[in-house]
């Protein structure tokens, strides 16, 4: 079987993971052996936070939601309830942004929440 020389490919891949390091702090952007366990743990923390961003949106979405549904004498649940007895199909996304943009319009929207509940 033939000898195989790596130099070449140890090169590229040590190489490739230096430029992934590039702004890190210290030895860790210098040193291959530090700077391939910071960015390893990197993608963890990146791979982590990517599902976890998912969630903070979300969280956000009903704080706002449940800020203006409370200003209407409404809460959380109680409002999202009569959206879906009313039938608006409205996702938490849109109705926070209209919560925290148009508040006069988001006073409509819990009317007919409102209502819906009152049947």
């Amino acid at each position: 079987m033939p000898r195989v020389k790596r130099s070449v490919h140890a090169r590229k891949k040590r190489r490739k993971v230096l430029e992934e390091a590039k702004g890190y702090w210290g030895i860790k952007n210098s040193s291959y052996t530090y700077a391939k366990e910071q960015v390893e743990r990197s993608l963890a923390y990146a791979y982590r936070d990517r599902k976890a961003r998912k969630r903070d949106f979300r969280r956000l979405w009903i704080m706002r939601i449940n800020a203006g549904a409370r200003l209407h004498g409404l809460s959380y649940n109680q409002f999202i309830a009569g959206l879906k007895a009313a039938n608006v199909e409205l996702d938490r996304k849109v109705l926070a942004d209209i919560a925290a943009t148009d508040p006069a319009k988001f006073g409509e929207i819990a009317a007919q929440a409102k209502a819906a509940l009152a049947k």
